[in-house]
């Protein structure tokens, strides 16, 4: 990397990259799903909860579902992220803006859902001003809240090289690094050293953050409650940081892989096999602990824990433990990365990490679900809860809304990896 200040006047006369057709007809796609789903969002803050299939048996659904399933998203895209920033592993560096802009656009997807399970979503803020210090869920809020600072700032110094150098492009990147650049900002060997300290701080304060008060801390919401055997468990926190390094992983390996193949750009290879062998040795490390929680559970013999086990694993919602979550997450992903054949085929790998993301879906549904369809008292009765068309619907508008934000972010920051990178430890 130059020591010498960055000449930012051959940008001056650069002229406005043109907009391709695939990415215009990809947002009106959006904006059409977006509309749809915005249609049945409205009814749902009109109607309330009764355009779901939620009741007091099951007081939780898809919704909660897909919540904790970004939250993991943006917990193991953020600590991907920390590889590099923090560890140096360069070798990934393609990926490192992009993981930790992922991570801010999971974590507003994930409140967003939040937000729609609320029965009176008008006192969303009661939780940060009635703080109760003694509530898990009060604390996760707050952890929440300085988790999206962090990873803002964090992602402000990654970009900001290239903010710089974009302050006098006659483009819309240009345009935005003007409005959010200060006047006097320069490039040279002094800037980058401190930007590398200082994302190596960010990142360093991050893991902790994000292992224990993150994602951590939302296991620990489902682990506290005694009243579900199935959930309240030491491991279960564990579990959900580990299934987020699955799946934050996955989706980063995927969105490098799709982007470059619509863009035309050449793959990296060698990045992708090696993060492929990281994604699936996360998934062999989670496999066991979730293996181990099973065991545990059914050799305990508490009717509650057997009657939530045998609801995921031989009722009429099995398929969506045997096939999404075992035989699509899991087995499938695995042969295809340590299969020769396939081991080293882009699309193959590509395939694998879709898998293993929808795979995670079921894994998300499989612990919201089941455990609440069992009753707390055998008097009471069973549980029967599927996700209504509406509920798939907001879900739609919702991930629709994340997926706007992301594309227009690449669109407007220089979100795209260079080759002079803060990451190369300041040199």
């Amino acid at each position: 990397m130059s020591n010498l200040a960055v000449n930012l006047n051959h940008k001056s006369a650069e002229k406005p990259a043109a907009i391709s057709k695939a990415f215009k007809i990809w947002i009106a796609a959006l904006i059409v799903a977006l509309l749809t789903g915005g249609y049945f969002i409205v009814e749902r803050f009109i109607t309330g909860l009764a355009a779901t299939n939620l009741s007091s048996i099951t007081p939780w659904g898809a919704w909660i579902a897909f919540y904790i399933f970004f939250v993991g998203l943006s917990a193991g895209s953020f600590l991907l992220s920390t590889l590099i920033y923090v560890f140096g592993m360069e070798e990934y560096e393609r990926v490192g803006k992009a993981a930790l802009f992922t991570a801010i656009v999971c974590m507003i997807v994930a409140l967003t859902f939040v937000l729609m399970d609320l029965g009176r979503p008008e006192r969303l803020m009661n939780a940060i001003i009635y703080w109760n210090v003694t509530s898990p869920l009060g604390w996760e809020v707050h952890f929440y809240l300085v988790y999206i600072a962090l990873l803002t700032a964090e992602l402000y110094i990654a970009m900001r090289e290239d903010l710089v150098r974009a302050v006098k492009s006659n483009t819309l990147k240009g345009f935005v690094a003007r409005l959010i650049t200060f006047k006097n900002a320069t490039i040279d060997a002094a800037t980058k050293k401190r930007d590398h300290m200082w994302m190596k701080i960010l990142g360093t304060i991050g893991i902790p953050l994000a292992i224990l008060g993150v994602h951590g801390g939302t296991g620990t919401i489902f682990a506290v409650v005694k009243a579900r055997p199935a959930w309240n468990t030491a491991l279960f926190p564990i579990i959900f940081v580990v299934s987020a390094m699955v799946s934050g992983t996955a989706l980063l390996l995927a969105m490098y892989i799709i982007k470059k193949k619509v863009q035309k750009q050449p793959i990296n290879q060698g990045m992708v096999v090696s993060l492929a062998k990281l994604m699936v040795g996360f998934l062999i490390i989670d496999l066991g602990l979730q293996f181990y929680e099973y065991l545990i559970g059914w050799y305990g013999l508490e009717a509650e824990h057997l009657d939530s086990l045998a609801t995921m694993l031989t009722s009429d919602k099995a398929w969506s433990f045997w096939i999404v979550q075992m035989l699509l997450g899991a087995v499938v992903p695995i042969t295809i990365v340590f299969w020769k054949k396939t081991s080293e085929n882009i699309n193959a790998l590509l395939a694998a990490a879709i898998l293993i993301v929808i795979g995670i879906i079921g894994v998300r549904f499989n612990i919201v679900v089941p455990p609440l369809v069992v009753p707390v008292f055998h008097e009471l009765p069973v549980g029967n809860y599927a996700p209504t068309i509406k509920e798939w619907m907001v879900s739609v508008g919702v991930v629709a809304m994340g997926l706007l934000i992301y594309s227009f972010g690449e669109l407007l920051l220089p979100i795209e990896e260079t080759s002079d990178e803060v990451s190369h430890n300041g040199k």
